[in-house]
């Protein structure tokens, strides 16, 4: 196979898994925040104490970053089924790669909430800041270069995620390489994939690293 036939089979499989990164992102961006903030309110000594649901979140976040990425995928299928109608495909695969990343990324959001100075929301509160006005514009503001850079890490793992759904019918670079690479011993199809994956995670690194150096100047 020469490279005049593997290049025009590179652009759609990165479109495809663009596209699957990019949408699983937006749901884990904000579903894992959501979590995240619960999960630093809701302890105690928070904003909001409820030992009860900080444990419960918890244990589900724990459950969810416990499961190999793989098995997860396999498991959810009757769920991922009920979603968008069936299992194979971009569609199919952004459930999966939205479910393992929303509690990776919900952690991480905890962490780089708790690395906030409690001073400074402390002075918040005695200036007399509402709760939400706390965690809004205090609270979420101080950590939003830990945010960007828990995002990026999210969005690094997602691009791996999307690999090892292509492997079975996801689509995508993944899929890609095990059709041709792979089943047809094409190493130029394998190098090529491999290739543009690590130029893409090389992107997305220096961009977030650009966004979140920017934030923590502000």
């Amino acid at each position: 196979m020469s490279w005049d036939e593997v290049m025009p089979l590179l652009w759609p499989a990165t479109r495809e898994t663009l596209y699957m990164t990019l949408v699983a992102t937006l749901f884990t961006a904000v579903l894992g925040l959501l979590i995240g903030v619960l999960l630093v309110v809701t302890d105690r000594g928070g904003l909001l104490p409820a030992p009860p649901v900080n444990k419960v979140l918890g244990v589900v976040v724990n459950i969810g970053r416990s499961l190999p990425f793989l098995i997860l995928m396999v498991a959810i299928i009757p769920f991922t089924r009920i979603v968008v109608g069936t299992s194979i495909g971009n569609a199919a695969a952004i459930v999966p790669l939205t479910v393992g990343a929303i509690p990776f990324y919900a952690r991480l959001v905890e962490i780089a909430l708790r690395e906030v100075d409690p001073g400074v929301i402390a002075a918040a509160d005695a200036m007399g800041a509402t709760r939400r006005q706390l965690v809004g514009k205090v609270l979420l503001r101080e950590a939003r270069p830990g945010l960007v850079s828990g995002l990026t890490v999210t969005v690094i793992a997602l691009i791996g995620y999307t690999a090892m759904a292509g492997t079975v019918g996801g689509g995508g670079l993944g899929n890609l390489a095990v059709t041709y690479g792979y089943e047809r011993f094409e190493t130029k199809v394998m190098v090529a994939t491999v290739l543009l994956l690590v130029v893409l995670v090389l992107i997305i690194q220096a961009v977030g690293d650009l966004v979140a150096r920017r934030l923590s100047h502000k």
